[in-house]
């Protein structure tokens, strides 16, 4: 069947329905033409009858039909052939009864005579050479035409109420994922097909639903980031709208310590801007990596004061411990400097007086492994998964005390990932947690582009 006649048809159910049932009626018509061709000497009994009739005619002294052979055989073995020769004897009987039959191409019938003897008759049967057999087949299967039609009526009857039932099971997924696209087009990512088919179909419906969950989660992203940017830049606005009404209304005096708490607001508020667009620009692949040999000790020196400066009265150790042989990595300065700040950071802002915060790095085959390791409060198994991504944080209320944006772990991640590599956490509550990325070592050819 044409492809194109198909094409005009609405559904998968009605193509795969007319397939099979034209392939059914095919295979009925050559069954049909083949069985008759062989079943084609089955009209020879009807002929062997006649051609006995024949034989009796001649015995009563008839004149012998048109191309008929009449053997007359003798009681003493005499054998008289008139009429039309066909070249072939009937056999011979001696037990005294008529017997009819087929020898060769021809239908004989043998009746004995009162004398002992008996006489045969032979007629050409019309099924010889390839248009006899052809004109014997079409007449078997116009003895027969009523019941190969019949049949043929049963078996297509059949074969649609079976294409019907395995077109509907095999196209029910692709009907339950237009229903739920449909949904989708709302907003509606919740709709999933439920299917047991692992054929094409089945494997269509699995990546369907993946890509619903996928589209799900970056939804309910999307309305986190957008509720939690809302209320990161409403914090700050407010505040410091709030002093900016009290200095009109003559509450406040414009004094160093509320020009310093309107300075820190504007900071932190210009803090998250630029967080965001960094993490915009670092997720989208507009900030090109200046990538060089860079050592990794005089980074987590200058990172080291960086930290001590800013968070001075914490009572919290922060040290390294790196080896002297550490090779190089191929990175960008400016951004590994980024990630170990933010690390050290949130180590040193979730740790307790008195706890300790350590840096350090092993070279693991062809790249280098940094660990941020606090004694701190420690994270929570169900947290772990979710460490990463942007706004999250494990205790809201402290985070913002603290000045926290939630932005700094996922900037992180997305720096490392740009330089091929992963960043990890492992906690444990109580006994702190370690923060683990690697970066590639530079190689010898690293050294010869940047020279």
């Amino acid at each position: 069947m044409s492809s194109r006649p198909l094409e005009r048809l609405p559904t998968i159910r009605a193509k795969l329905g007319s397939t099979i049932v034209f392939a059914v009626v095919v295979t009925i018509l050559l069954s049909y033409v083949l069985i008759a061709f062989q079943l084609r000497n089955t009209p020879r009994a009807s002929e062997a009858i006649d051609t006995l009739a024949a034989a009796r005619r001649v015995i009563q002294g008839r004149p012998i039909p048109e191309n008929m052979m009449v053997v007359t055989r003798a009681p003493d073995g005499t054998v008289t052939i008139r009429g039309n020769d066909l070249g072939v004897l009937p056999p011979k009987y001696t037990d005294g009864v008529p017997h009819w039959g087929v020898v060769g191409a021809n239908s004989y019938a043998v009746v004995p005579t009162a004398d002992g003897g008996s006489v045969s008759v032979l007629e050409p049967s019309p099924s010889r050479g390839f248009l006899g057999r052809m004109s014997a087949t079409l007449g078997f299967l116009q003895s027969l035409w009523w019941q190969l039609l019949l049949t043929a009526l049963v078996s297509a009857a059949i074969a649609l109420v079976l294409s019907r039932l395995l077109a509907r099971g095999m196209t029910q997924p692709l009907r339950d994922m237009a229903r739920a696209a449909r949904r989708m087009e709302t907003g509606d990512y919740s709709v999933r097909v439920h299917t047991r088919s692992r054929d094409e179909v089945g494997q269509l419906a699995d990546a369907f639903n993946k890509m619903s969950t996928e589209l799900q989660q970056l939804e309910q992203l999307r309305r986190d980031l957008v509720a939690n940017v809302s209320h990161e830049l409403k914090t700050p606005i407010t505040a410091l709208r709030a002093h900016l009404e009290n200095l009109l209304d003559g509450v406040e005096e414009p004094d160093p310590a509320t020009l310093q708490v309107m300075l820190a607001q504007s900071e932190r508020l210009g803090r998250l801007v630029e967080q965001l667009l960094d993490l915009s620009r670092l997720e989208s692949g507009d900030v090109p990596l200046e990538r060089e040999p860079v050592l990794l000790a005089p980074i987590v020196a200058q990172v080291l004061s960086e930290i001590e400066m800013a968070r001075a009265g914490r009572g919290v150790t922060v040290t390294s411990d790196l080896p002297p042989d550490l090779p190089p990595v191929y990175a960008d300065r400016e951004r590994i400097h980024q990630v170990l700040f933010n690390l050290l950071d949130n180590a040193v802002r979730f740790t307790a007086g008195g706890g300790r915060v350590e840096v350090k790095a092993t070279r693991v085959n062809g790249s280098c492994e940094v660990r941020v390791e606090d004694t701190g409060t420690g994270i929570a198994a169900e947290h772990l998964p979710r460490l990463f991504e942007r706004f999250y944080r494990i205790d809201p209320a402290r985070s913002r005390e603290d000045g926290g944006t939630g932005i700094g772990l996922a900037i992180a991640r997305s720096v490392v990932e740009a330089h091929g590599g992963h960043i990890t956490a492992e906690s444990e509550i109580g006994k702190g947690s370690t923060f683990t990325f690697d970066l590639p070592v530079a190689s010898a050819d690293d050294h010869r582009r940047t020279a």
